[in-house]
């Protein structure tokens, strides 16, 4: 262990740090030891980490001090948000300069940022194309963690910057899967017309992450990854044909979607219509080639549904 080098996860026991810890005590190569950081270190999931082989740190994203302390002495960092807690990019910001300014106190050589796009790059906030959300937001979270970009380049850290895609996992844990419609049929509902969504099985994107911790070729630039570019009909075909009943896609109109009422609608309905309306750039943005250079175990989507269909609920 003592040869290893250290590898801090931030959100160990969410979706996308629990991956990377359990992607790093699977390794064969046995280069890194896994530093899994939780708010909470006596829940059964990092008591879980823990019984894995992981080592376990209390720190706390709100509070710089308790970071830098929970990265001293690590190689890498992993570095991620959670927006769907709090429904603040503003929140989202200053933790990631937290991050950013506790990995440069702790001396971290390679730091993947979990981010994705800041989509005022691509449109203005008066564009009435679609609504501005919180005062200064296209789709909050997104452009809260792309702005973030920054709080690691102004830290002098070296950092690969990460963006991720939908999750396959959506269709289980977030609502995003098919309900039944008028008539009883299921309908997978999404504002995204003909065009294709970049998606990937969450474990997946620990495994690539850990692929990033292995290239330090890869730090100072910004990469995508996804392990499909399915249309909203090729999601509900291969869902048709893994759960043996018949789902059909329905697109409808981002205004629909936004009105909703779930939590977070509107920001979905926006989110939805911008890989829409900018499907072109978005999908060349999230390479399936290099994801699977960085995670030779790549999960298809079809894979994934042979694994997961049956957990995705149908009421």
């Amino acid at each position: 262990m003592a040869d290893k080098k250290i590898i801090a996860v931030i959100g160990a026991t969410g979706a996308q740090g629990n991956g990377l810890v359990r992607a790093i005590l699977a390794d064969k190569s046995g280069q890194f030891a896994a530093r899994a950081i939780s708010r909470n270190p006596g829940s059964e999931k990092a008591k879980a980490l823990a019984a894995l082989g992981a080592e376990v740190v209390a720190a706390d994203v709100d509070d710089e001090a308790s970071l830098a302390r929970a990265f001293a002495g690590a190689y890498g960092a992993f570095c991620v948000t959670f927006f769907w807690d709090h429904f603040s990019a503003e929140k989202e910001i200053a933790e990631a300069g937290h991050m950013a300014r506790a990995a440069k106190a702790a001396g971290v050589k390679h730091v993947i940022w979990s981010t994705l796009d800041d989509t005022r790059n691509f449109m203005s906030l008066d564009d009435p194309r679609m609504p501005t959300l919180h005062g200064k937001y296209k789709v909050p979270h997104f452009d809260g963690k792309g702005e973030a970009d920054q709080q690691f380049r102004d830290a002098g850290v070296p950092t690969t910057f990460l963006q991720t895609v939908f999750y396959w996992e959506n269709f289980i844990y977030f609502g995003a899967g098919p309900k039944p419609g008028p008539d009883g049929s299921l309908l997978l509902t999404m504002p995204m017309g003909d065009k294709k969504l970049p998606a990937i099985g969450v474990d997946d994107i620990g495994k690539c992450a850990l692929g990033v911790f292995k290239r330090p070729d890869l730090i100072g630039r910004t990469i995508g990854i996804a392990g499909g570019h399915q249309t909203g009909a090729e999601l509900a075909a291969g869902m048709t044909k893994a759960l043996g009943v018949p789902v059909k896609y329905n697109d409808v109109p981002p205004d629909v979607y936004r009105g909703f009422g779930f939590p977070g609608a509107d920001d979905m309905g926006n989110m939805f219509q911008f890989k829409r309306d900018f499907n072109d750039a978005y999908v060349k943005s999230r390479s399936i080639e290099l994801a699977r250079e960085l995670n030779p175990e790549l999960q298809s989507y079809e894979q994934w549904l042979a694994t997961h269909a049956k957990a995705i609920p149908l009421s």
